[in-house]
């Protein structure tokens, strides 16, 4: 993995995500210039299918600072590229199992490519939640313990 643009660091604490998926994403020359200035949010993002494709919405890449009258619309549905196969794949978890697909990251590819990590996600409960931030809790207390020993 490259350059890291942007990170959905909600999406483990919200949903037990059961399988990952790389895809491309679509994108406007304004829009590649402002991912490169680091600036988007994928923090309330979700990937949805329709006409047969999968479409990232709510993503937001900011306009760009020097772009003219053909800047893009900051929220604009932005749609996933991904092998047909995988798409029916997703298709059918999102339909039939009510699964959801949430944006974990976007980042630039060693060939300098925008990609997006998607997880295919159930939804946690409160109690879930509570027991992953006691975890995330106890790691971090197991870390300076270590640390303090060594």
């Amino acid at each position: 993995m490259g350059r890291n643009i942007a990170e959905n660091r909600k999406a483990r604490y919200n949903y037990f995500i059961h399988e990952e998926f790389e895809a491309g994403l679509i994108l406007l020359g304004t829009e590649v210039k402002s991912l490169r200035a680091g600036r988007a949010n994928i923090q309330d993002a979700y990937a949805s299918f329709e006409n047969d494709g999968l479409y990232l919405i709510n993503a937001h890449i900011a306009e760009y600072g020097h772009g003219n009258r053909n800047n893009h619309e900051p929220l604009r549905p932005r749609q996933l590229l991904m092998h047909k196969k995988e798409i029916k794949k997703i298709a059918g978890q999102i339909q039939k199992a009510g699964k959801t697909l949430v944006p974990l990251s976007m980042y630039f590819n060693d060939r300098g490519i925008v990609k997006v990590k998607v997880g295919l996600a159930s939804g946690k409960k409160q109690h879930d939640k509570r027991a992953t931030e006691r975890e995330r809790d106890w790691n971090r207390e197991k870390r300076r313990l270590l640390k303090d020993n060594a």
